[in-house]
């Protein structure tokens, strides 16, 4: 969004974002610009910083200074002692942030890291993080959290729990909702037309076949085997995928929507069949393996290439 510049709120201002604004401004200059909300006061000592009146502003502050939306908090930043009297402070900035970009005056909202224990002591802050709060101030009933780079982007489909909650927490419902919301972000907000997606198992291994749990073999796999179904029995591939999920995915295998013309259940089953009698000669036999496994993988792929 030209001419508007990046919001970073300050998060807790006894952790590391203060030392992240000035190094970010340090790296960046004016290449991305940005503007930190929070007490000047809490910087690194000797952060070169111009303190603005509005976002507009930050876009002329010369490159060598941080341009700072001044927030002030009632108490001073001591590094790893979080003071409670600063907490609706913390939380006032990322309320400040969201609705300078829900009016326009910023791009977008960067968050540093917060003191969730802090902030819900000292304010009572009933949201487990970030990313349900960020929901909450946007009128947004259901959000997923993406970890993107260039290379890899990875959207966990429970957060803010204890692990031991996780098996309970994972339900059909929200994993085929998860999927939806990345298959429609992807497309609407990365401009990709026929996403890739894969789902990794809850438990090692993808439960070994239960020998590790049974989530996959239980409930996981019919899941997307019922939408692999739904395309074996006639259904175009897109309606499949824009209605219910965003592919089709077994092990540690990426699945496409144009894949779904080309390969049905029984070709798969097959083929799978065969790597498994390759996966136990491998294990078998400590010399032939190697040579078993590379034609194999050759005759799959020649398949796949002439079904195309």
């Amino acid at each position: 969004m030209p001419g508007r510049p990046i919001a970073l709120s300050c998060g807790e201002p006894s952790g590391i974002g203060p030392e992240i604004a000035a190094r970010a401004r340090m790296l960046l200059g004016a290449s991305l610009p940005f503007f930190w909300i929070g007490d000047p006061s809490h910087l690194p000592q000797g952060t070169a910083h111009r303190v603005i009146s509005s976002p507009a502003e930050a876009m002329a502050v010369p490159a060598g200074l941080l341009p700072v939306l001044r927030h002030d908090f009632p108490a001073a930043a001591r590094p790893g002692h979080p003071a409670p009297e600063n907490a609706a402070s913390v939380i006032a900035a990322i309320e400040r942030g969201v609705s300078l970009v829900m009016r326009g005056e910023a791009s977008a909202l960067c968050t540093a890291p917060i003191n969730k224990k802090a902030l819900k002591d000292g304010a009572g802050f009933a949201f487990p993080g970030h990313t349900e709060f960020l929901a909450h101030l946007a009128g947004v009933e259901r959000v997923v959290m993406m970890l993107a780079c260039e290379a890899l982007k990875v959207v966990p489909v429970t957060i803010h729990i204890p692990i031991a909650e996780v098996p309970r927490a994972l339900t059909a419902d929200l994993l085929t909702d998860t999927i939806r919301l990345t298959h429609e972000g992807l497309r609407r907000d990365y401009g990709l037309t026929a996403p890739r997606l894969a789902i990794a198992g809850l438990n090692p291994h993808a439960g070994e076949n239960g020998v590790m749990g049974d989530e996959e073999t239980r409930w996981m796999a019919p899941l997307l085997a019922r939408l692999r179904a739904e395309v074996d029995a006639g259904a175009h591939p897109a309606t499949v995928v824009s209605a219910r999920s965003s592919g089709v995915f077994w092990k540690e295998r990426d699945a496409v929507t144009a894949q779904l013309h080309i390969w049905d259940s029984l070709r798969i089953a097959r083929l799978m069949s065969r790597l498994l009698d390759c996966e136990r000669a491998l294990k078998a036999s400590g010399t032939a393996g190697a040579v078993l496994f590379r034609k194999l993988m050759t005759d799959i792929a020649w398949q796949a290439a002439r079904a195309r």
